[in-house]
């Protein structure tokens, strides 16, 4: 795919949503950090419901430690992984507490020392609470970037590298919210729904029957 057609993609996406944006519940960048631990093979749904009983009672490192881990784990139980979830919080909130003064830190280096915190949690945060030009590939990104041919790869690094080359500058914030809100509703994986996808005939993938 070259790079007019990776533009127009793109182009069509932003006019379809000129707002996106992540579909978790935060109001500050330590409720995201720990809303995206969270959502790790989880729905942002799942995540939602069990934050907002959570974040009502404890939503700061010192007020989540103070809860306590058995407390946490009631309070998040409805999310697959919940006690290795639940320990890597408390353990990530005594970091924070201890190395960052209970403030999120905004380099990827410093979130991925955090416990629970891989390349794409850290991504995540980056661009959705600090506004960075990064991109963390999930499944629906992933899949996207390889069925349209955008940023085709074998692993998750290859896709988002390749992503952060290819991408147009000017799309370069949105684009995590763009791939990932085509990939939830359109691009999905069973049966992607081109015949009502925006995108179809700029698309590398053929749906056949």
């Amino acid at each position: 795919m070259n790079k007019i057609k990776r533009l127009a993609i793109f182009n069509r996406l932003a006019l379809a949503m000129p707002e996106p944006k992540t579909e978790l519940h935060y109001a500050s960048s330590f409720e995201l950090l720990i809303a995206v631990v969270l959502s790790a093979q989880a729905t942002d749904k799942s995540v939602n419901k069990a934050t907002e009983y959570l974040f009502a009672v404890a939503n700061t490192p010192l007020a989540i430690l103070t809860l306590g881990e058995h407390a946490l784990k009631e309070k998040i139980k409805t999310i697959g992984l919940f006690n290795t979830k639940a320990r890597n919080i408390i353990l990530l909130c005594q970091q924070l507490l201890s190395e960052y003064n209970g403030q999120v830190p905004e380099t990827r280096a410093e979130l991925e020392s955090l416990p629970g915190v891989g390349r794409k949690t850290a991504n995540v945060v980056l661009n959705t609470a600090f506004g960075q030009l990064t991109i963390g590939v999930d499944t629906h990104i992933f899949r996207v970037a390889n069925r349209t041919g955008i940023a085709p790869g074998k692993t998750v690094l290859q896709v988002e590298q390749k992503l952060d080359k290819w991408v147009p500058k000017q799309h370069k914030l949105n684009a995590h919210h763009l791939l990932i809100l085509h990939g939830r509703y359109t691009c999905i994986a069973r049966k992607p729904r081109c015949e009502s996808c925006i995108i179809a005939d700029l698309c590398d993938f053929k749906n056949t029957p």
